[in-house]
């Protein structure tokens, strides 16, 4: 198994740090998808909004697509840390998760679609079924199946919010399991 080990260290603030060493204690507990992602929000929530939490370059955003920086990639491949760094109007593709995932609004506000996926005869379609507005502080976990959405930053502003996934993204890249095409309805 290739680990994310040999990797150069990311510079980390000391909160960001000990972010780290709390969700360490949570997902080592070996406890079902679900029930770890709770734990991991759980771990995010005291964080969000703390100025001591990233750097100046981490909370920098690209002009074309949302932003991702990779903060942790545990060794042992069992979660990863992201900060995603959205300028107003950006958004994902309708999509779904390798693994489970928590998430929280650091700043900003963010806007969630999510979808349940419906057979159509020999093919399937989207339909939403609901819209969530995130402001900072607010956290949530969750884990496939049934995590279809799309996120926006809807607010005029910079939005960042924190991400943990069950899943090593310095070696995979990106925690998206699937990008749908398919028609929406909602």
């Amino acid at each position: 198994m290739t680990t994310s080990a040999a990797l150069p260290r990311v510079d980390r603030t000391e909160r960001a740090d000990a972010l780290v060493a709390e969700l360490r204690l949570a997902v080592g507990r070996g406890l079902p998808p679900d029930l770890t992602a709770h734990l991991a929000a759980e771990c995010l929530l005291p964080h969000l909004g703390a100025p001591d939490l990233l750097t100046g370059a981490q909370l920098t955003g690209d002009a074309a697509q949302y932003r991702q920086h990779l903060l942790h990639a545990e060794p042992d491949g069992s979660f990863s840390l992201v900060a995603l760094v959205w300028l107003p109007g950006q958004h994902t593709s309708v999509h779904d998760h390798l693994s489970w995932c928590a998430t929280g609004v650091h700043l900003g506000e963010e806007t969630e679609r999510r979808y349940r996926l419906v057979p159509d005869g020999p093919t399937a379609r989207l339909v939403a079924t609901g819209d969530v507005v995130n402001p900072s502080g607010t956290v949530c976990g969750f884990a496939p199946p049934g995590d279809i959405h799309r996120v926006r930053n809807s607010g005029t502003g910079t939005a960042v919010s924190l991400h943990v996934y069950g899943a090593d993204l310095a070696r995979l890249g990106s925690s998206i399991r699937r990008v749908y095409q398919l028609p929406t309805e909602g």
